[in-house]
């Protein structure tokens, strides 16, 4: 069961067997990874925001915390890596206001 300070986040990378592993990490992490309300960020874009010594302080914890994807209530976030080609479709950075067609 999902604990109520805690939140799912789901990485994509573009290597082509990526699983798009699920991750829990803590509520006040989660805000500093997807500020104002988005629910999608590019890891570039974090790592330009606060930098990437922070960046690795805090996802160190997150990978030991892999949530099998069959006991995951809600999906809260998704990470990008390497995927900058896809910002066009999420300006907002919220995947409700997604570009469908450009």
């Amino acid at each position: 069961m999902q604990e109520s300070n805690t939140r799912n986040i789901q990485v994509i990378d573009n290597a082509e067997n990526c699983t798009y592993s699920i991750f829990k990490l803590e509520e006040s992490v989660f805000r500093v990874i997807f500020p104002n309300g988005q629910d999608v960020e590019f890891i570039e874009d974090l790592v330009n925001r606060i930098g990437e010594e922070k960046v690795l302080e805090l996802l160190a914890p997150m990978w030991k915390c892999e949530e099998p994807k069959s006991k995951v209530i809600g999906i809260h976030g998704t990470l990008f890596y390497q995927l900058e080609f896809k910002k066009k479709y999420y300006p907002s950075k919220k995947e409700s206001e997604m570009v469908i067609a450009l």
